[in-house]
C-alpha cells in the first residue's frame, strides 16, 4: 500500500525488482490504498504503480488487478447516503483507477468489501439480514458485467466476502447469465 510508509522512488525500486528480477508478474492493489486511508492520499498507491507502468512500457506483461472500495467514494465525498456498489459508484471508481494505474483495461477488478453488513476483521459466523437494504448483488453484477463487456476489465471477483455472498455472486451470475466470480480473496483467517 505505497504512499503512506514509503516514497514513489522507494515503491518503484520493489517494483524492479519483483518483476524484473524475481518474474512477479501479478500486481494488486485498491483504490482506497494506501492504508491507513487518508483523503489526501487515496488513489497515491495506484498513482504510484501507473507511473511506474508508464515509465517501464510493459503494461500486457502484468496482471493487474485492482479493487473497488465504497470507502474510497466515501473519503473523496463524505457523502453517506450515496455510498453503493451500483452503477454511477462503480463505474467512477473504475475511470478513477484507470486513469491513476494509466491504462486502458484492468485484468481483475474487485469488491474490496461488501456494502452490507457482515462480520468484519475477525468476527466469526455470518447470518444475511433480508431486510438489508444496500445494492442488490443483482444490481451489482451487472455493473460489472457491462465494464467486462466493454472490454475496460477482464474479470471480477470478490474480497473480504462471505460463503453466503460468494453463493449469492455465483447464483446471480448463473441465473442472469453474467460473468462469473473469477477470484476470491478471503477473510485473512480460514476459520472466517
Amino acid at each position: 500500500t505505497w504512499g503512506q510508509q514509503n516514497t514513489e522512488e522507494e515503491a518503484h525500486v520493489q517494483l524492479d525488482y519483483a518483476v524484473e528480477e524475481r518474474g512477479i508478474n501479478f500486481i494488486d492493489t485498491a483504490e482506497i490504498y494506501p492504508i491507513p486511508p487518508e483523503k489526501d492520499k487515496q488513489g497515491r498507491t495506484e498513482t504510484y504503480i501507473g507511473n511506474w507502468i508508464a515509465k517501464r512500457g510493459k503494461r500486457d506483461d502484468l496482471i493487474l488487478a485492482t479493487k473497488v472500495c465504497i470507502a474510497g467514494h466515501l473519503l473523496k465525498t463524505r457523502d453517506t447516503s450515496d455510498v453503493h456498489f451500483d452503477k454511477k459508484n462503480i463505474t467512477e471508481a473504475l475511470e478513477g483507477s484507470l486513469k491513476r494505474l494509466q491504462t486502458d483495461y484492468i485484468d481483475l477488478y474487485q469488491i474490496h468489501w461488501p456494502e452490507r453488513s457482515t462480520n468484519f476483521f475477525g468476527k466469526r459466523g455470518y447470518t444475511h439480514d433480508p431486510n438489508d437494504t444496500s445494492t442488490s448483488i443483482h444490481e451489482t453484477m451487472k455493473v460489472l458485467g457491462e465494464l467486462v463487456q466493454s472490454g475496460k476489465v477482464r474479470y471480477i471477483g470478490i474480497s473480504n466476502e462471505t460463503p453466503w455472498g460468494l453463493y449469492e455472486f455465483m447464483r446471480v451470475a448463473c441465473e442472469y447469465n453474467l460473468p462469473m466470480i473469477t477470484s476470491i480473496q478471503n477473510q485473512y483467517s480460514l476459520t472466517n
